[in-house]
């Protein structure tokens, strides 16, 4: 997954960028602020991380151009944490608003969530996965014309697996991930749910398609 970090402050930038990228995104940023928007757009990115405090365009009018021309999930983080600027932000498009100084791990949690909402948009109901493609409002896997039904866990897994497409995805993460949505799974119900999804994906003719990674977690080829 790519994220677009619209930050000015070089070292914040840097930092966010590599813990970012440590954790299983992709991470473009530029310096050039006058033209930041039209750098944005380019992108195609799957999420915007956007600060306020901005030179040349405050970040609020940065929000506001690319909601116009884009359906592209923004979380603003700023160390402005008043309400009317929160209340700004969403009225102008954010998904979210995150303040400074944060919880790494709450940050990414965030952009978990706003991912997993954006997943479920009716224009975005198709995980193309290569050799499958896993359809979200029908819960099904769908591959060569043959269409089998999943379960709504597994179909949070395969979702969770295909945000980090390519990446390892720990047990825990796919673990807080099907809790956040109110589901109860502990490790052994995990185990149980991945290896009957891959027994799935198996009968549709994709196996392999869910590697274990022993003592990090799976990842989705």
């Amino acid at each position: 997954m790519k994220i677009v970090i619209v930050e000015d402050h070089p070292k914040i930038r840097e930092e966010l960028s590599t813990f970012l990228s440590r954790n299983g995104y992709t991470c473009v940023s530029s310096d050039d602020f006058e033209h930041i928007i039209a750098f944005t757009l380019e992108q195609h990115a799957d999420l915007v991380l956007l600060d306020i405090n901005l030179p040349v365009y405050d970040g609020y009018y940065v929000c506001r151009e690319i909601r116009r021309q884009s359906e592209v999930p923004i979380i603003v983080v700023t160390s402005r944490d008043s309400e009317m600027d929160e209340l700004m932000s969403m009225n102008l498009g954010a998904d979210d608003y995150i303040t400074k100084p944060y919880n790494t791990q709450i940050l990414l949690l965030r952009i978990a969530s706003v991912l997993r909402r954006a997943q479920k948009n009716p224009n975005q109901e198709l995980l193309d996965c290569g050799g499958f493609v896993v359809n979200l409002s029908r819960s099904t896997v769908e591959t060569g014309g043959d269409s089998i039904e999943i379960t709504k866990n597994e179909l949070k897994i395969l979702s969770c697996l295909y945000a980090k497409k390519g990446c390892i995805v720990s047990r825990d993460e796919l673990m807080k991930y099907l809790w956040d949505s109110d589901a109860f799974v502990d490790d052994n119900t995990l185990t149980v749910t991945v290896n009957r999804l891959r027994r799935k994906l198996e009968t549709a003719g994709v196996a392999d398609s869910i590697q274990t990674k022993r003592g990090q977690g799976y990842l989705l080829l």
